[in-house]
């Protein structure tokens, strides 16, 4: 009788050993579903971690960290200020998302580079303008006067095709959203070009005759597009401000909820009130 109750109770045991560790997978499966588990104290809490230009991106992003805080997702906001690391570290898995850059420049990154990185949302667009340096209006500009102008391929062509709308150059495509200087046939006042990386060009205008400056940059300047530009892109630009991930994680549950996030009133009244026309809600 002795013999049956011990081997009763350790049968009882092993059931109970077995329902617990069934248990644990099961709470890890599920919290894996909507991103990177916390690790902190609250159970299922997941860390959404999302690459970012400091104005306007990560400034729009920081209005969706009550949002998602709602749903168990603590979305970090990493600040960058180039136009490179925040795909190199989406690609390599450093980061979950970005959210800093055009369509266009998206493409041409990922042939250029052979990077996997996929839109899965459009957000804003940010108008591109032309700024006042040494020479205060377009009508005012010199013969040979010096323009700085964005380095990186699809930017390049974007301010070009500005230039263009301005009837200061001639391209010999106007729908080459990847134009440079060696694209242009006509140049009636023998234009220069000085091609900088974006993000610097807000501290030469003081020593260029213009310059063309992605609305990012200008904001982080005290600029405003809408009041301090010469001339602005029109609203029905091209260049829609995306959020990307690496390809395979676009239905990842936490991004999604970005989505949402960012696709909300909330948020469409947060760009319409905190911009005056410089940023411009996309959906």
């Amino acid at each position: 009788m002795k013999k049956k109750l011990l081997a009763l109770l350790l049968g009882l045991t092993l059931c109970l050993s077995l329902a617990a560790c069934g248990g644990d997978t099961a709470g890890d499966s599920n919290a894996d579903d909507a991103g990177t588990e916390d690790g902190g104290d609250t159970a299922g809490t997941v860390t959404l971690t999302v690459a970012a230009s400091p104005t306007p991106h990560a400034e729009i992003l920081e209005q969706c960290v009550p949002i998602l805080a709602e749903q168990g997702i603590e979305l970090v906001v990493n600040e960058y200020s180039d136009y490179v690391v925040p795909n190199t570290a989406v690609e390599d898995g450093d980061e979950d998302a970005n959210f800093f850059q055009h369509l266009p420049y998206l493409e041409e990154f990922n042939e250029t580079r052979g990077t996997h990185l996929v839109s899965v949302a459009g957000v804003h667009i940010e108008p591109m303008g032309i700024y006042a340096g040494q020479t205060a209006s377009l009508e005012d500009l010199p013969d040979g006067a010096v323009i700085a102008i964005p380095n990186d391929a699809t930017n390049e062509g974007r301010a070009l095709l500005l230039l263009e709308s301005q009837g200061l150059i001639t391209l010999d495509d106007s729908s080459n959203l990847t134009a440079t200087p060696n694209n242009i046939v006509d140049n009636p006042k023998n234009l220069e070009f000085q091609e900088l990386e974006a993000a610097t060009i807000p501290s030469v205008l003081a020593d260029v005759d213009l310059a063309i400056i992605n609305s990012n940059y200008a904001l982080g300047a005290d600029l405003n597009p809408t009041t301090d530009a010469l001339a602005i892109e029109s609203s029905d630009s091209p260049y829609v401000n995306v959020l990307v991930v690496k390809e395979g994680n676009e239905n990842n549950e936490a991004v999604q909820a970005l989505v949402e996030a960012l696709h909300s009133d909330t948020i469409r009244d947060f760009i319409t009130e905190s911009y005056g026309g410089a940023v411009v809600p996309a959906f």
